[in-house]
């Protein structure tokens, strides 16, 4: 046990865990907000996150960039970052839209038992997996430098960056935005009168169908931003890199409350810094020990996670 170096690399770990929290949290929004509705883990989620990593390093290829560039000007990287984010919202977006209607709804046009929808989103995770896998050669791609990794000012012996206050700024201003959704417009409501009770919102004109099409929507595109800042974060993207990546984003939904988007929020931001802290403590090989002991740890305690509400309890 490393308590010096916890205590010394306090800053650093801290800068990172919310780093990487925030990406978690950005892909946790898609589980919690499937689970919130449809009261189904979607597994395949980590594969649209998956997706719309990949079409950012397609859309950076496409301007002629590789693993070795570096990009330089405000307006280049302003331009590249968005475009990307476009690109990979779309495609994660239309990845979750495809699973959707391929792989649940003939399970719900046939009332099929969560069992089958288990299944089916664990087969769909592995299908898409497979199919980067084959398309890749299995071999990791490294991404461009599109944002200045150095640091813009220290917090005693933390280093800020732009490339972290990238991710935690889009990260909160993106729950924003999905929190004042779902709570202001009428699709909204819409969503939360299904996740309240679908026969009933049924009666009340509200389609399920489409509501459900739109979660999906709107968790894929979360999964795609949340892509590009792994891409910016890591410089390098694997094929299988969304199944960890993908039991933490969950992990972090169950850990602040599945159903809850705060919760997915804090329940990112709170793994991220835990796993970090415990590296420092203990070492890089029990980072993603401590994590999910940690889950199961609060679980013990507090089965409905730290924020139990869901999006039923939001406000009407």
């Amino acid at each position: 046990m490393n308590v010096d170096g916890l205590i010394s690399n306090f800053g650093a770990l801290t800068t990172t865990g919310l780093t990487v929290g925030a990406i978690y949290a950005l892909v946790a929004l898609g589980y919690t907000l499937v689970y919130g509705v449809l009261r189904l883990i979607n597994f395949a989620h980590s594969e649209v996150f998956i997706s719309g990593a990949y079409a950012a390093l397609f859309t950076w290829a496409a301007f002629g960039l590789t693993g070795n560039s570096r990009v330089s000007g405000v307006g280049s990287i302003v331009l590249y970052l968005l475009v990307a984010m476009l690109v990979a919202a779309l495609a994660s977006a239309t990845v979750a839209t495809v699973v959707e209607r391929v792989a649940y709804r003939p399970l719900r046009k046939r009332n099929a038992p969560p069992l089958a929808f288990l299944i089916t989103a664990i087969g769909s995770s592995i299908v898409i997996s497979e199919a980067f896998g084959v398309y890749t050669r299995r071999l990791s791609r490294g991404a461009p430098t599109v944002v200045p990794p150095e640091p813009l000012f220290r917090i005693g012996k933390a280093e800020i960056g732009w490339v972290e206050l990238l991710i935690v700024g889009s990260a909160l201003v993106m729950m924003i935005a999905l929190d004042q959704f779902i709570n202001r417009s009428r699709i909204g409501r819409g969503i939360r009168a299904v996740s309240q009770d679908p026969n009933t919102a049924a009666l009340m004109g509200v389609n399920k169908d489409r509501i459900i099409m739109i979660v999906f929507i709107a968790g894929g595109l979360m999964a795609g931003v949340a892509g590009v800042l792994y891409n910016v974060r890591i410089g390098a993207l694997a094929y299988s890199v969304g199944f960890l990546l993908g039991l933490k984003a969950f992990t972090a939904a169950v850990l602040g409350g599945i159903g809850n988007l705060r919760g997915a929020l804090l329940g990112g931001l709170l793994l991220g810094l835990t796993e970090n802290y415990a590296s420092g403590l203990f070492g890089a090989q029990w980072k993603d020990l401590t994590a999910f002991v940690v889950l199961v740890i609060l679980l013990m305690f507090r089965p409905t996670g730290l924020l139990g509400e869901s999006l039923r309890g939001a406000r009407a």
